[in-house]
This record gives structure tokens, sequence and C-alpha cells, in this order.
């Protein structure tokens, strides 16, 4: 009654101001929180490309980070078994335990030993709702609001959009070629001593990255996990080392990516925390399953938010990711893999012809991030203009980086060998319609 009372004018009668309370309510505005996140302009770039071929144009498609292929079809069959064996009544495919099932930790676990060597407990697995779930609940188990976490700029704009609409301080590491585009000890003790009363309590690093595909070696991310265990860090206490790993087996370089975990004291220090997903090796984005590697003081709270946030990861999604780990799924993976790799020799070679001429190393995953500030001052504004005229549809480094995106540009190179050979010939032979910026900038 007091709600009413302060919000209908003084000569609406009682049946009136319930009607002007709810349409007060209904335009009540979002939350400060959530207003704050910023759109995600790789999706618009989508949606213009959408248009675009709606429309009857060509569009080759170098935007998007999803494999252009499905699930094997093993895969597949494993997941339609279990439909069936729902629809005969042989299993409801309902809730799981909130880790996730028995069989996928177990696999999970496996994979660590057999790919790099380390012992992983299955109790350490959590099955996520993608990586994406795994980051949310990782962040508010280990970070409170007003917390300092570092992370390298250019970087996957998720991990600071979810920190910020937790409250969580995010202290962006400008990083560039000079140091391949990844963070270093170094940076981060400057990083730290910006506010020396408040210490990071985190550092988030990917390995291989989005956007630019550059790939640490085991000395560089073994480094960057003891810092954040105390060794070399001037202000007191650890720091917790999230390690983004869901490009890992897509790489092209003779060493493979290491794993956080492979970090000589990893276990005994106990502040890593790996997050890895079935979406990019394994060709199963939209099923929404990932994991992680707990450390143990994260163990309980995690299972608790996963359990009042997500409950668990989808069943029949779980299932499918069991069966991405048979041998002979790993084949028809690789094979994925070769075709990105040629698809990354076409670009390298080929976009310098075009103007790109500063890429990345894109030692893995499938990403080249480009400097174009010789092109142009707005990197948004160049995207639109290649896709306006060459049909080419990449995505601006403003989603990566606040503060300099607008000097590069993303490509993505996950589709065919033919996208690949069409975007470069498409790029080279239209640059006096795209290129238009060039004269004013020298």
């Amino acid at each position: 009654r007091a709600l009413y009372t302060s919000l209908r004018p003084a000569h609406v009668t009682m049946s009136d101001a319930s009607h002007g309370a709810s349409s007060d309510l209904a335009r009540a505005a979002a939350s400060l929180r959530a207003s704050r996140v910023p759109a995600f302009r790789v999706m618009e770039v989508m949606k213009a490309a959408h248009d675009r071929e709606r429309a009857g144009g060509r569009v080759l498609h170098m935007e998007v980070g999803q494999p252009s292929v499905g699930p094997p079809p093993s895969v597949l069959e494993k997941a339609k078994a279990s439909l069936d064996a729902c629809a005969r009544g042989e299993t409801t495919l309902g809730y799981t335990v909130a880790d996730g099932t028995d069989e996928l930790r177990a696999r999970v676990a496996t994979h660590y030993r057999e790919r790099y060597d380390v012992s992983v407990d299955p109790e350490s697995v959590m099955i996520t709702t993608g990586s994406s779930a795994a980051f949310v609940l990782a962040f508010i188990a280990a970070f409170d609001a007003g917390d300092r976490v570092a992370i390298a700029a250019p970087g996957y704009p998720c991990y600071r959009n979810i920190l910020e609409a937790l409250g969580v301080c995010v202290v962006p590491v400008p990083v560039d070629a000079s140091t391949n585009f990844q963070p270093t000890p170094s940076l981060l003790e400057e990083a730290d001593a910006l506010d020396p009363t408040k210490p990071i309590k985190g550092v988030i690093v990917a390995s291989p990255s989005n956007p630019t595909g550059t790939v640490l070696s085991r000395d560089e991310l073994f480094a960057l996990h003891d810092w954040c265990a105390g060794k070399g860090k001037t202000s007191p206490g650890k720091a917790w080392f999230v390690s983004d790993e869901i490009y890992h087996q897509i790489e092209y370089g003779d060493e493979r990516a290491a794993t956080a975990l492979e970090a000589p004291n990893a276990f005994e220090e106990d502040v890593a925390l790996v997050i890895n997903s079935f979406s990019k090796y394994h060709c199963l984005t939209g099923w929404r399953v990932g994991w992680c590697i707990v450390p143990s003081g994260l163990k309980q709270p995690m299972t608790a938010l996963q359990q009042n946030l997500f409950i668990n990861a989808p069943h029949i999604s779980q299932i499918a990711a069991a069966a991405s780990f048979d041998d002979d799924v790993a084949k028809i993976l690789d094979a994925h893999v070769e075709r990105y790799k040629q698809n990354r020799a076409v670009l390298l070679e080929g976009l310098p012809r075009a103007g790109f001429e500063k890429l990345s190393s894109a030692g893995g995953a499938y990403y080249i991030y480009a400097d174009v500030s010789h092109l142009t001052k707005d990197s948004v504004l160049l995207c639109k203009r290649i896709l306006e005229t060459a049909g080419v549809a990449i995505v601006p480094g403003s989603d990566f980086d606040r503060e300099r995106g607008s000097r590069f540009v993303r490509f993505s190179f996950c589709g065919s060998l033919e996208t690949a050979r069409g975007a470069v010939e498409a790029l080279v032979a239209t640059r006096d319609k795209w290129d238009v910026e060039t004269e004013s900038l020298e």
C-alpha cells in the first residue's frame, strides 16, 4: 500500500492506482550493471552480413569464431542414440549431478594424462554450460566486488564485460607485437603498481588467444603462473591464475600449447583455474558444454554456485562431449585443423597484398589480428566499407581493445579454403573502393 501511495497521483482512485503502479514499474530501467555492458560488435557484423545475403549479395564470412562444420558423425550418432533411448522410456535425459556425469569427467581427466602427462583427479573437473558459464562461476567464486583483475588488451571482450557486471575492477594490460600480444610478468608488475593499496587478485590469460591467435611458450606461461603464485611479485599475497585454454589442439607450430597444470609447482601452489570448451576443436559450439579444472580452494563454492545458477550442463550435450574424445573422432577433428592451417597460410601470404601488412603471428586458434592504423582512424567504418564493397565480413578491434581497437581488425579463418582464397582476391580487387582514407593519414 505504501508503494501504491507513493506512486499514484492524489486525484486517482485506488483501482486506478494499481494500474498506474504497474505502468510505472513496467517502465523501470535496467540495472546500472547491465546498462554498462557494451554490445558485442561481432554480432552486429553478423547481422549486417546476414542482411546483405538476404538482399542477394555475396558474403565471405570471416567474422565469427565458429567452425564451419558440425560435430563428427559418430558424435551425432551417440547423441541420437540417447534421444532414441529417451523416446523408448529407457532414460529421461534429466538432471545430472551439478559437476557433470561421471563418464565425461573421467574422459576429461584421461585427456590431461594422455595429451599433457598431467594427473587430474576427476573430482576436480566441473562440466559447465560452455566455457562462458565456467567464467561466470569462476569469477564469482574467486573475486569480490572491487577486486582488481588483470587482463590483456586486446583480449576476449567477455572477460571484461562479465567482470565489470560483477563489480570487479578490470586492469587492462596493453600488449602489442613486441610481446607477441601476450602479457609478461614485468607488465603485470607495472599494472599491479598502479594501485599499491590493492594488489591484483587475479590474472586471465588465453593461449592460444582471441583475437590475435598468439601462443605462449611453456616458459612464458609458467612465468605468468609463478608470478600469480607470488614469485617475483612485489605486492603481498597470491593471485588466481585463470588460464583460458579453449583453443588448445588448434595449433600450427612445432611446440604444442602448454596447460597451466604443467607448471612444475601447479598443484602445490593451487592457484591455477583452467577453463576449456568443446566448442572450438570439438566443433560443438551450439551444444553449450565446456569444463573447468577447479583448484581445491574454489571447489565447494563453485559447485554451490553451479547448483544455484545452472544446475548442470545439458545432459545430451555431455553425452556428445564424451563421444568427442573417441580416437576415430580425433582424426576428423585434426583434419579440420589442417584446413585451418591452410587457410592461415593463404591469409598470411595474401593479406599483405591487400594492404594488411602488420599481422599477428597467429600460432594457434583461427584468428589473425591486423594493424590497420595506416588505412583508417576507425576500424568500425573500415569493416563496414569492406563488407559493402568487397563482400568480406571481418570485425573491428574495438570489441577486443576499448582504447586502441579502432586501429585493428580481426580475421577469422575457420571456414573453407575457398572462402580464405576468395576473401584475399576480393580485398585485392576492390581495394580502391574500401581503402579511401590512406592518403589523408599520410
